[in-house]
């Protein structure tokens, strides 16, 4: 009796050890699936949030610069070549937009770019200089205030753009956040299983032989 009670209590305990080698291994495959997770989620934040912002810096410097050369029409300066300065700036943002839209955009997103380069692309595009200025009349105001209208609501676009860089960037940090504080309750529970196995292998090698010095 007490030998197949003896067995028993081995069969129930490499069961126990059985399972929790299992569990282990689960454990060990959700702990990569998350460091692969992490992984994505940082190099997500690097080249849709960070290097965006990067675009969006440079497409702002940009436009600042077409806003200078228009606002700046009536001050002594070589303006024969204002439209060639101008058109360059526009396809420099073109340029950077078409790298933008290659980013991993969010519906938002999509909606505001598309309408900044509607505006790049039809509302700014300057044919000719004495639209703004000309010698024997001087400023168009009118025109001059209708080109800063347009930048401004380009401007706009882009202030919302990065507005949005911000608050996907918060997600994918609290998403990373979860996925560690994850990872730490499972390191927790490892520590229970290792200490139920230690238990489980005493009852097996120790106390068995305890029972038969006994006997």
């Amino acid at each position: 009796m007490k030998s197949t009670s003896s067995r028993r209590k081995k069969t129930t305990a490499l069961v126990v050890i059985g399972l929790l080698m299992l569990l282990f291994y689960s454990k060990n495959i959700t702990e990569r699936q998350a460091f692969k997770e992490i992984s994505g989620t940082f190099a997500e934040v690097y080249n849709d949030r960070l290097v965006v912002e990067g675009y969006i810096f440079r497409i702002s410097e940009n436009l600042f610069k077409i806003q200078k050369l228009v606002d700046h029409c009536n001050i002594n300066y070589d303006y024969s070549r204002v439209i060639d300065e101008i058109a360059e700036h526009e396809r420099n943002i073109s340029t950077i937009v078409n790298d933008f839209e290659k980013t991993n955009l969010t519906n938002q997103e999509a909606v505001f770019l598309t309408d900044f380069k509607s505006i790049i692309e039809n509302d700014l595009q300057i044919k000719n200089y004495s639209l703004l200025y000309s010698d024997s009349s001087g400023v168009n105001s009118d025109q001059v205030m209708l080109y800063d209208q347009k930048i401004s609501k380009a401007q706009q676009d882009l202030d919302n753009l990065s507005k949005i860089q911000m608050e996907e960037g918060e997600k994918l940090i609290n998403k990373a956040n979860i996925i560690i504080n994850r990872s730490q309750i499972w390191s927790q529970f490892e520590v229970a299983l290792l200490i139920i196995l230690a238990l489980a292998l005493y009852f097996i090698l120790f106390r068995d032989k305890k029972s038969k010095s006994n006997l």
